[in-house]
């Protein structure tokens, strides 16, 4: 099926067409290491992972997936000095290397952040490699001579900056967001590696070594500049060692558009002679009962977090990607509930289906399918393609499938388990059989039709076969006695 998706540089939705045959590459940015992830970080991530997912159940691609660790910029450096506040006694004992300490810091992190992703379902195994920026620093230094060599690059005060203003007299920049240029001023430099004010400034490419930091030692023009690479050039230099360039998809969170991405564009055709990717994909923000996500606010929240006030993290993987990721995503702790029973509201059909008796009911499932896929494959409509499951499900839960209907319906969710990767297979002895549902479900219906007498006998009935039923402010609840 035809894959469409929304691209930031051209701010169009595009049939997604790849560059090779033999695979799509995503390249996604992912998390700095001085912390653990949180929720906001999250989004992007389960953004990514359901982008790849949708390539390739529904789009049958092959795929090569990139996600970058920086475990090199301002933060990992400022976090891994013992001197200061974010190290943990469950880390290896401090040392005097910077190296070292740096090393064993963003580990703790990295092995964190792996665990938190595949909590939330994503598959590692989908991911082709996890590069560290450490460990590509020489082609950062080579990135950087080609830049300077190109004359968009200039060295003051042992660091080296993108030449902004030269680079707007070759191409254009501000292609993925408008970009306040009334601001901008010749000369004005920036060395922080991320910043949030929209002036636009020159950029700093590498960085002069500081007391008690770690570097590399860099020679360029005659000029001895021990230091270390800027933020912004880790990703240029690790999509060129893992692709040819241009790639197809680069992913990532809206807030990266300016300045991250718009300066991977700049110094990756200054440096290269091209564009780094053909298809840019972001995904909004996230809030938290409507405010921005802040630790001053008290809503600041990690995965670990959530499961220490008792939350499924599957659940939280479907709240999230229920919502179209190109809209502001409100969480909330009772959209995790909610996103709880929609979940469980598909897994008891589907073991309704594992567990009936063959009945005479037929099922068009290739128009289900069709309904559910085409929308999915529009730019990753993952509410109308729910709306059509839940819909559905509603009209169908009590009905009793012959077999060819049945095998076929576990067949598709199945393979929308291959997307959405929150729902179970096996047949459990604790599941509730269909024919009790079914009991249930009339049960619902009498007392909606205040036919309380034919309710009684439908509980008691329920009851005889084993089963305990509970009403609750939804519905209900059944257990097996």
């Amino acid at each position: 099926m035809q894959i469409k998706i929304f691209n930031t540089l051209s701010k169009e939705i595009e049939e997604f067409k790849p560059i090779k045959k033999e695979y799509v590459s995503i390249y996604s940015c992912g998390p700095t290491v001085y912390n653990y992830a949180h929720i906001g970080n999250m989004r992007s991530f389960l953004f990514a992972d359901l982008l790849y997912r949708v390539l390739k159940t529904v789009g049958d691609y092959d795929i090569k997936w990139v996600m970058n660790i920086t475990d090199i910029d301002d933060k990992t450096i400022r976090d891994s000095n013992p001197k200061n506040g974010n190290w943990l006694d469950a880390m290896k004992k401090s040392s005097n290397d910077p190296f070292e300490n740096i090393r064993n810091f963003t580990e703790f992190y990295i092995d964190s952040f792996i665990d938190d992703i595949q909590k939330v379902g994503i598959d590692t195994n989908n991911i082709f490699e996890f590069p560290r920026a450490t460990d590509h620093i020489e082609e950062m230094i080579e990135l950087i001579k080609l830049i300077y060599n190109n004359g968009y690059a200039y060295i003051a005060d042992n660091n080296v900056y993108f030449n902004v203003s030269k680079w707007k007299e070759y191409k254009q920049y501000g292609r993925l967001k408008k970009i306040d240029f009334d601001n901008f001023k010749k000369g004005v430099r920036i060395d922080a590696d991320e910043y949030e004010r929209e002036e636009v400034s020159d950029f700093v490419l590498w960085k002069n070594k500081k007391e008690e930091e770690p570097f590399w030692d860099f020679e360029l023009d005659g000029n001895k500049l021990s230091g270390r690479p800027g933020w912004h050039l880790e990703c240029s230099a690790m999509e060129k060692k893992f692709f040819d360039l241009p790639f197809d998809i680069h992913t990532g969170g809206i807030d990266l558009q300016f300045p991250h991405h718009e300066d991977e564009i700049a110094q990756s055709h200054a440096g290269y002679g091209i564009d780094p990717t053909v298809y840019w994909c972001h995904c909004e923000f996230l809030e938290v009962e409507g405010k921005k996500m802040s630790k001053s606010y008290g809503n600041y929240y990690t995965i670990r977090d959530l499961e220490e006030k008792g939350f499924d993290t599957l659940d939280i993987r479907f709240s999230i990607i229920s919502q179209h990721y190109r809209t502001k995503y409100n969480f909330t702790f009772d959209g995790i509930t909610a996103a709880s029973k929609g979940r469980k509201r598909v897994q008891d059909f589907i073991y309704s289906l594992l567990n009936q008796s063959e009945g005479d009911e037929d099922c068009d499932v290739n128009a289900l399918k069709e309904k559910i896929y085409s929308n999915l494959a529009n730019d990753l409509h993952t509410p109308k393609a729910l709306a059509e499951i839940f819909t559905f499900i509603n009209s169908n839960k009590n009905k009793l499938f012959n077999n060819k209907s049945k095998n076929e319906l576990l067949e598709l969710f199945k393979e929308l388990n291959n997307i959405f990767n929150i729902w179970e297979f096996e047949i459990k002895s604790e599941s509730i059989p269909s024919e009790i549902i079914k009991l249930a479900e009339d049960r619902v219906e009498a007392k909606k039709n205040k036919n309380y007498s034919l309710a009684d006998e439908l509980r008691n009935k329920i009851i005889e076969l084993g089963y305990s039923i509970k009403d609750t402010k939804e519905s209900y609840e059944l257990t097996k006695d």
